[in-house]
């Protein structure tokens, strides 16, 4: 009795249940979905006749990247990310213990070589020309004695008393004596005249050469101190105290911009090269919000065309297009901006000429054709 009332009723009944659940279920996947609605309203170009392009906001200085010109470990930062800095200001030092000692050694060697020059220039001292006058006193004295000798022995060999090898002697050390008188006069009279000119020369020479190297370990230990070159901001810090940079170093160290006034590089691509009019004014959106709307003005053009690189900050990656960078000046009064920020940028530009237009225009005449008849007669 059971099984037929499964069979009777209850299976017909439950095949309809899934009939009618099959037929709903395909009926909703078959049924369309409401579009999405965008997160954004895209951004439209205010200008009938316009060029479009992707613009980067930079500092007015450009976005300067600073660098090390001498590899080593840096041991202090001066800086952190939104400081003002002046020109001149420190930014980091790398370790110039090395060069510290270089310069004590260069010192001392040049406080050796001043010491020699002043002792040049302050000669003679009074205690040698004193000892120089003593000793060409007792050279005098000595050829005194040494001609009473030799007189003597003449004497003596002329009265047959002494022989005339004796005299000889005699007569040796006398020209020895009157040597020994030459060259102690020689010699306070150089004493008496000082050091010699070129000697003094040489010492300064010596002097100025031991100045110039320890003016030349100073600048290496200056060139440790990385400084700014001009005035800005901080605005990124890749370094910290115990770190080894290289020269050049893989990355910016630190990145340095002025942006009391910023600027927008706009990448115009090479197909709308020829409808950019130079100087055109723009609008650049920010991205996100395209409502908010920033007036550009005309700063300069790099006339050089560049291959396009894209702006995911790698700066090998490259696309296989060209670009005319253009700078213009954004106010950004109203709503801040940051460096690295992109944006949209619409410059107006004049009107492109249709295929039609340029085929006329390049269609020669031909060199027969008769002037048109003037519609106006005299008569008329």
């Amino acid at each position: 009795m059971i099984n037929k009332i499964l069979t009777k009723y209850i299976l017909p009944l439950v095949a309809v249940c899934l009939l009618v659940f099959s037929v709903y279920f395909v009926s909703g996947q078959n049924r369309a979905e409401p579009p999405a609605k965008p997160m954004s309203v895209p951004p439209q170009s205010p200008y009938d006749n316009t060029v479009a392009g992707a613009g980067i906001v930079e500092a007015e200085t450009e976005n300067i990247a600073i660098g090390s010109s001498t590899p080593g470990v840096v041991v202090e930062v001066y800086v952190k990310v939104g400081q003002e800095v002046a020109a001149g200001d420190k930014l980091f030092r790398l370790d110039d213990r090395m060069q510290q000692a270089e310069l004590r050694n260069r010192q001392a060697a040049l406080e050796s070589a001043k010491a020699d020059l002043v002792r040049l220039e302050h000669q003679p001292r009074p205690e040698e020309l004193r000892m120089s006058s003593a000793q060409l006193t007792e050279a005098k004295a000595n050829l005194v004695g040494q001609q009473d000798l030799y007189n003597r022995a003449r004497d003596l060999v002329e009265r047959k008393v002494e022989t005339a090898g004796n005299l000889v002697t005699r007569q040796q050390a006398l020209h020895a004596a009157q040597a020994q008188v030459a060259r102690s006069q020689a010699e306070h009279d150089m004493t008496e005249k000082g050091a010699w000119e070129y000697d003094i020369g040489l010492a300064r020479a010596a002097v100025t050469q031991s100045e110039a190297l320890v003016e030349h370990t100073r600048t290496e230990i200056d060139r440790l101190i990385v400084r700014a070159l001009v005035t800005g901001q901080v605005l990124q810090v890749n370094v910290r105290p115990g770190e080894f940079v290289g020269a050049p170093p893989g990355q910016a160290l630190i990145v340095l911009g002025n942006i009391d006034e910023l600027h927008v590089r706009v990448d115009i691509d090479e197909n709308d090269i020829p409808r950019y009019v130079l100087g055109s004014p723009g609008i650049a959106m920010l991205r996100g919000q395209a409502s908010v709307e920033f007036p550009l003005t005309f700063v300069r053009v790099e006339p050089y065309v560049v291959p396009k690189r894209s702006l995911t900050g790698d700066n090998k990656e490259r696309v296989d297009t060209r670009v005319l960078q253009v700078i213009y000046s954004i106010d950004s009064r109203d709503r801040p901006l940051y460096v690295g920020q992109q944006v949209d940028v619409y410059i107006k530009s004049q009107p492109a000429k249709s295929v039609e237009t340029i085929a006329e225009a390049e269609t020669p005449k031909p060199a027969d054709a008769e002037p048109a008849p003037s519609r106006a007669t005299s008569g008329e």
